[in-house]
């Protein structure tokens, strides 16, 4: 619990002042985001703000994880490294994006064969890393191979499946988080919530690991280092936290690609290492539903022109919060009443996962 509360603590604090000299510095090198020239006229006002914020995020979560660990005196666990690995390596992806986008003074940096080729290897990596000597010490794997929503459930499934699940998860989820962001705060203020729950995941099943404080059939984790992932999930919390801060409505930095899709590959990271992949579902509600908006907007145009000539939209823009925002919402309403459904997701799968261990007393 100390190595918690130090790593949150540590990384909010880094953050806050971090993030404020990003916004400076970034300023004095001309890291300005570029605007998509059909999004909401109201977004054309963000031309030039400093982008790539996100770095400061990854940094903050680094320096607070390694001072919780020197601090308590403990040494870094795989999963929390492999979870940390995801988080750097995807926000180099992020930043390649970004950097593109300055350099070449465009609103599109890499092309998606090229942003999917870096995903892929960074997601591949993970699980090659992830499945390599699946039982260390003797200890519980830290992946498993069989699907999980609370516990496992269903047959064992063959290492390629499990690679190519760890690959949707990762690449889905940063995609995601990437989509979502656009709106001042919009995505820092969701993935508190998140990485909040899986802190709180993470402490709730270091309490009920098998094998130790709950020895009783199905009132119990197999997983690897809960502890020390709710550690890592509390960094991600602080340093989200201190970056909303600078980032909250109006804007003086902006995540960016850096920063969307590092906290994406990292929720997903948490999801596979925790063994509550399918949990994640609804955990990131907020996310699923608007990925399936800009997926229902490109199907249903395709049919429409293919079948009518004429392509029709169901949405006025996508993804989905751009939407309201032409309905004449005002930005700071749109992503308030999404922090709120994101909240009402996070607590219905927190609901989910200790409903499922009550039941497991019956």
């Amino acid at each position: 619990m100390n190595a918690i509360l130090l790593s949150g603590t540590c990384a909010l604090v880094v953050s806050l002042f971090l993030t404020r000299w990003a916004i400076r510095q970034f300023a004095a090198w001309s890291l300005g985001q570029l605007i998509r020239e059909d999004g909401p006229v109201t977004h054309h006002l963000k031309r030039g703000t400093p982008t790539m914020g996100g770095a400061a995020i990854v940094v903050s979560v680094l320096i607070g994880y390694a001072a919780a660990k020197l601090l308590t005196w403990d040494s870094p666990s795989r999963p929390a490294l492999l979870v940390l690995f995801l988080l750097v390596a995807m926000a180099g992806v992020g930043f390649l994006d970004d950097f593109i986008k300055v350099r070449k003074q465009r609103s599109l940096g890499l092309r998606s064969r090229a942003k999917l080729l870096g995903q892929t290897a960074v997601s591949l990596t993970f699980g090659v890393l992830a499945l390599l000597r699946a039982r260390p010490n003797g200890g519980p794997a830290p992946v498993s191979l069989r699907l999980s929503l609370v516990s496992d459930v269903g047959p064992v499934l063959p290492w390629v499946i499990v690679m190519a699940l760890i690959w949707f998860m990762v690449n889905g989820t940063s995609n995601a988080t990437n989509l979502i962001d656009g709106l001042d705060g919009l995505l820092a203020g969701s993935a508190v919530m998140v990485f909040a729950a899986y802190t709180i995941i993470g402490i709730w099943q270091n309490q009920h690991l098998c094998g130790s404080a709950s020895p009783a059939d199905g009132l119990c984790y197999q997983v690897a280092s809960p502890l020390d992932l709710a550690t890592v999930a509390a960094a991600l919390t602080g340093a989200c936290f201190g970056f909303l801060w600078w980032n909250a409505s109006p804007a003086r930095i902006i995540m960016g690609d850096t920063g969307s899709l590092a906290l994406g590959a990292a929720m997903a990271g948490f999801a596979v290492l925790t063994r509550t992949e399918l949990l994640l579902v609804v955990l990131g509600g907020l996310y699923v539903a608007v990925t399936g908006s800009v997926i229902i907007q490109v199907s249903w145009f395709k049919l429409t022109r293919r079948t009518t000539g004429v392509g029709r939209r169901v949405f006025r823009m996508t993804p989905l919060q751009h939407h309201f925002e032409l309905l004449g919402w005002e930005q700071v309403t749109v992503v308030i009443r999404f922090w709120i459904i994101a909240g009402v997701c996070v607590a219905a799968a927190l609901g989910i996962f200790y409903s499922d261990w009550v039941g497991g007393l019956r």
